[in-house]
């Protein structure tokens, strides 16, 4: 057994939620492995990693707005960054930090339909790092 730990870095926009899963292939492709398990970690506190729908944008819309009601930006007790840092935080906790998914003859088993989203959850532009960690053969 083989691993491959690498850091990717994505330019983010205020609260754009990103499809990397052709940046994740290309980075699979480009390694020595070809079958085993790959965790992405989102190495930050107010964005996140999903696997969703890839087909229809409004997917993505309609949870952006989900999140935006169920983690409003108003008076909270810790705002250091600004009055969208708490939000984050919240939207963050809901989503998730990791994702471990499988590996087969160099492509991610996933559904047809799904896609791989990093979601900034700040109003500023900003450079996340995701860690992608390949185990396998």
């Amino acid at each position: 057994m083989k691993q491959i730990i690498e850091k990717i870095t994505f330019k983010t926009e205020p609260e754009e939620y990103i499809n990397i899963t052709n940046k994740i292939y290309e980075v699979i492709k480009q390694s020595n492995l070809s079958e085993g398990l790959l965790n992405l970690s989102i190495l930050h506190t107010s964005c996140s990693l999903l696997v969703q729908e890839n087909a229809d944008n409004t997917v993505m819309f309609d949870i952006k707005n989900f999140l935006n009601e169920i983690a409003p930006k108003r008076n909270y007790l810790h705002n250091t960054e600004g009055s969208d840092d708490m939000p984050a935080h919240l939207k963050s906790l809901i989503t998730q930090s990791n994702i471990t998914l499988s590996v087969k003859q160099k492509n991610l088993v996933i559904g047809k339909w799904q896609g791989i989203f990093l979601l900034e959850h700040r109003n500023h532009s900003k450079e996340r790092d995701v860690l992608f960690h390949f185990m396998g053969v």
